[in-house]
């Protein structure tokens, strides 16, 4: 059997004006889910960040960006491993740190010593947690917090819309025909009107991250291209990441079963606990379910390093 690690993140800022409530119960949560699939609990397989009172701030276990970095490293260090992060907490945007947005704007995480040494980029997130993945692991990610759509920049994108259709080829048909649009707008010129026009009709063409990469060549790298393919969809790791909400939105503290909790980790417990082998789908589509019967309005998103049969189960079980 492959080595099981996992790594749970929850940050509830406390004592601070940005307080959170739900981020410590979600980490016991999630940690009692893990262990019902032979996750064990050791430390040296299971590592721990909270911002509790009773831990040290000089601890490796306290969420600095430090930390989390280590703690990611470590993760993802094993060969052959099935691999399992779990991160609860603020979500941001910052400036794009590699030029690979069409926004300008990186999503990223929020570790509690943000304000003195800043926040973790997505872009960053994806070096540590993909990129540097050792050979033959698989990784799971729930990503609970704002903004965090494409918090690990993965190159395929799927949502469930309110009645729970998921169609990655629908997206792609109407992405190229808007595209094309854009595309004809671009080749007439680059004045600054043309360009946003076309912007406008790109983010308008599919659920997909695609936008406009590098000005000058858009015409040979095309515009139907997600935004993050050319970059890493050579990796080819086997990575999937259930984030809270698109990248425009916010995602909920929540007050359930008197428990305060996040949304998206109980949407997705839950879902968890109904089903008992959920297939990918099956898990988006209810989490989704779950959320809008809740009166949520954050979607959440599955993405994934390399192209997924949806059908299949759920692998981390």
């Amino acid at each position: 059997m492959p080595r099981k690690k996992s790594l749970l993140i929850g940050i509830n800022y406390v004592g601070s004006s940005h307080e959170l409530h739900g981020c410590h119960q979600d980490v016991e949560n999630i940690s009692e889910f893990l262990s019902y699939h032979d996750y064990s609990s050791n430390q040296n397989s299971q590592v721990i960040l909270r911002d509790t009172q009773d831990t040290d701030p000089d601890s490796p276990f306290y969420p600095t960006g430090h930390n989390i970095l280590a703690a990611m490293d470590w993760l993802v260090s094993s060969p052959n491993s099935t691999l399992f992060l779990h991160y609860s907490g603020h979500g941001g945007q910052i400036a794009d740190v590699d030029g690979n947005r069409s926004t300008g704007i990186d999503d990223s995480i929020v570790p509690v010593d943000f304000e003195q040494r800043g926040q973790i980029s997505s872009t960053v997130l994806h070096e540590h947690l993909v990129t540097r993945m050792a050979a033959g692991c698989t990784l799971f990610i729930v990503m609970d917090c704002c903004h965090s759509g494409s918090a690990v920049e993965l190159p395929f994108v799927y949502r469930s819309d309110a009645d729970g259709n998921i169609s990655l080829l629908d997206n792609l048909k109407a992405g190229i025909k808007l595209a094309s649009d854009a595309g004809n707008l671009i080749r007439g010129g680059f004045s600054f009107d043309k360009l946003g026009e076309a912007q406008h009709l790109f983010a308008g063409a599919t659920d997909f991250f695609r936008g406009l990469k590098h000005m000058g060549e858009q015409e040979e790298e095309g515009l139907d291209d997600n935004e993050f393919s050319g970059q890493y969809g050579s990796e080819q790791k086997v990575v999937t990441m259930f984030s809270g909400c698109r990248d425009d939105q916010t995602s909920a503290d929540a007050r359930i079963g008197r428990e305060s909790v996040g949304a998206m980790s109980w949407a997705f417990l839950e879902t968890m606990r109904r089903v008992e082998r959920p297939t990918y789908v099956q898990t988006l589509q209810m989490t989704r379910q779950l959320l809008d019967e809740s009166n949520y309005t954050q979607i959440p998103q599955l993405s994934c390093g390399v192209e997924m049969d949806l059908e299949s189960t759920y692998l981390l079980l």
